[in-house]
């Protein structure tokens, strides 16, 4: 714990890996730190925009908030979306503003300040019961230091005139906010403690500092764990995570203060992380809270290969990475000479803690990628604005995992219980309790050449339930059953089809037992958010069965728009063969009575 602030000359490195602050008297650099401020999300709110009272934010339409004159009506919610609502309060979108001061403009600095001074003046301290002021703060907090900078600058002055007196005595309300009020140690924390520390660093106040670097060396390897995975749950987070811890080595750096080695080492390991989640069309696997995104080219960096699909950069060293955190990722290669990384399969499977963040109850599911194009899909990320679609994303028949739909789940730990990566065909088996009473087991096997996925779901039940293995397809194909054994996906003039088979292990199936949902709304079922304001009809295959025991044996075998799937089963002693014909490959899958999946030629 960093329990005393320092002097620069006597700084040792403290929990974490985080060097002590100067004492005030030494802290010189305070007033040249660099703010934080807004960022990207900015970028879409032009100056003129700013001068007009016009907030514009994701793909809703521009929306007039003001006078004009910088009297915001914070009330405002047009579209009744807390997040929309959340950013105006955040006074990111007056950054062009701000930085028009910044370099001189006399009236943009009268107008972002009437803006600012609006928000202190309608939004007394403490604003703990308006939730969207509430969880703006810390991005507040930064927009305002950056203002006080700009006001320095376009003043050209050292010290703050007195009727600017109010923008420090937001600054230390935020700051008291902050300090009472810490989110812990996820993204919300860490982005907390970079504006706590700003406003002490900016103001010369030694504890505000110093509770931020506490928390910042509390935060880092929780957030950021020993092997590279955040504890967000969720992959996109993974890239603000890195960003994140970026932009907190710069606010103690711009103080005069040495970050030590574990941010850098941990960010290290995330940046590998984010390279193993990675696609081979370039996009991050959407596991959790995660909207359907490019990889960030992170130079110098295991990413920087994944971002440009093996154009530049290292490729990881491993072709599967198993993150005990929760996460498999495996592939077919990195790409090579023969092989291009476009063309490379791969796939991730989830398990571990209980949901938690940004997490969804995805726990055994599945996604997969093969032939240049994504097979079985996450449904996305649909936001906080409407209750029922988020309760559907976060739940668990949005993923690809075995339901039981008529019980509540339980949030189960799911533990990865075995593993076997070969050259040819990678195995797993998850278990865990979905909902009371019943218990599950998921055992995958992932061939290469061909390009299949087999999972063999197992539940048991106190009293007969409905079982159903969900499979979500991506929304540019539509599929269709054909027959009680199996359904196909496919999209009009693409070279690639899916044959999704159900096996008719330990029994022949009965009627009703393969469904496809397509933009279903009651229940919901067969969609996919690729972004929170975009919303997508796409089928969902549902292998369904009923009982106190069932077994569900599921091949997905993406081929050629013309490629011919068949197969024959049989028994070798105890073990129960598919001999499986893929486009004129031919290849044998067994089950043995112990419930492994092995491949067998």
């Amino acid at each position: 714990m960093l329990g005393r602030v320092l002097s620069l000359a006597l700084a040792t490195a403290g929990v974490g890996g985080l060097l002590l602050a100067p004492t005030p008297a030494q802290a010189v650099v305070v007033g040249g730190y660099k703010c934080a401020g807004y960022s990207t999300i900015d970028d879409a709110v032009p100056l003129s925009a700013v001068m007009k009272d016009t907030f514009i934010w994701s793909k809703f339409k521009p929306t007039k908030v003001g006078d004009g004159k910088g009297n915001i009506n914070w009330k405002a919610n047009p579209y009744k979306n807390p997040s929309w609502y959340m950013w105006l309060h955040s006074l990111r979108w007056i950054g062009q503003g701000i930085t028009a001061a910044q370099n001189g403009d006399k009236a943009a600095l009268t107008h972002v300040t009437a803006i600012a001074r609006d928000w202190v003046k309608d939004n007394p301290y403490s604003w703990k019961a308006n939730a969207a002021a509430h969880e703006a703060t810390m991005h507040r907090t930064n927009v305002l230091i950056c203002l006080r900078q700009a006001v320095l600058s376009n003043l050209k002055v050292t010290k703050l005139p007195s009727s600017y007196a109010w923008l420090d005595t937001a600054l230390i309300n935020h700051a008291k906010f902050m300090t009472a009020n810490w989110g812990g140690a996820g993204n919300h924390g860490t982005d907390e403690s970079i504006a706590l520390f700003g406003v002490g660093c900016t103001l010369n106040r030694s504890d505000y500092m110093k509770t931020a670097q506490e928390r910042l060396g509390k935060a880092i390897t929780t957030s950021i764990d020993a092997q590279g995975a955040t504890n967000e749950q969720a992959t996109g987070y993974a890239q603000f995570n890195y960003s994140l811890w970026g932009r907190a080595t710069k606010a103690l750096q711009d103080c005069g203060v040495e970050p030590g080695k574990t941010i850098s080492t941990r960010r290290a390991l995330l940046a590998t992380f984010i390279a193993h989640a990675t696609t081979p069309l370039g996009m991050m696997q959407q596991i959790g809270d995660t909207e359907y995104v490019k990889t960030n080219n992170i130079v110098g960096t295991p990413a920087e290969y994944a971002a440009t699909q093996g154009k530049s950069g290292t490729a990881p060293k491993d072709r599967v990475k198993i993150y005990s955190a929760g996460y498999v990722f495996g592939r077919s290669g990195w790409g090579s000479a023969t092989t291009p990384f476009s063309a490379e399969s791969a796939y991730s499977l989830r398990f571990g803690p209980k949901r938690a963040l940004h997490g969804h109850s995805d726990h055994t599911a599945i996604t997969y990628q093969a032939r240049g194009r994504d097979i079985l899909n996450d449904t996305g990320y649909a936001g906080y604005a409407n209750k029922d679609w988020r309760t559907w994303i976060v739940g668990p028949s949005a993923h690809n995992v075995m339901t039981t739909p008529k019980l509540a789940d339980t949030n189960p730990i799911t533990k990865l219980t075995r593993s076997s990566i070969r050259d040819n065909a990678d195995f797993y088996e998850m278990a865990d309790s979905p909902a009371a009473g019943v218990s599950r087991t998921r055992a995958v096997l992932i061939l290469r050449k061909p390009d299949v996925v087999v999972t063999l779901d197992r539940g048991t039940a106190k009293t007969a339930q409905q079982f159903q293995t969900l499979w979500h397809l991506p929304s540019d194909q539509r599929a269709t059953v054909s027959g009680r054994a199996a359904a196909v996906a496919t999209k009009a003039g693409d070279n690639t089809r899916t044959v999704l088979l159900q096996i008719p292990y330990k029994g022949a199936l009965p009627a009703g037992s393969t469904l496809v949902k397509t933009g279903q709304t009651n229940p919901i079922q067969g969609w996919h958010f690729p972004h929170i304001t975009t919303r997508k009809a796409a089928s969902t295959v549902i292998f369904a069965r009923a009982g106190k025991s069932v077994s569900i044996l599921s091949l997905i075998v993406p081929t050629r728009a013309n490629g011919a799937v068949t197969y024959k089963t049989r028994m070798s002693g105890t073990t129960y063969v598919i001999d499986l014909t893929v486009d004129g490959v031919k290849t044998s899958i067994g089950v043995t009575g112990g419930g492994s999946l092995v491949r067998m030629s």
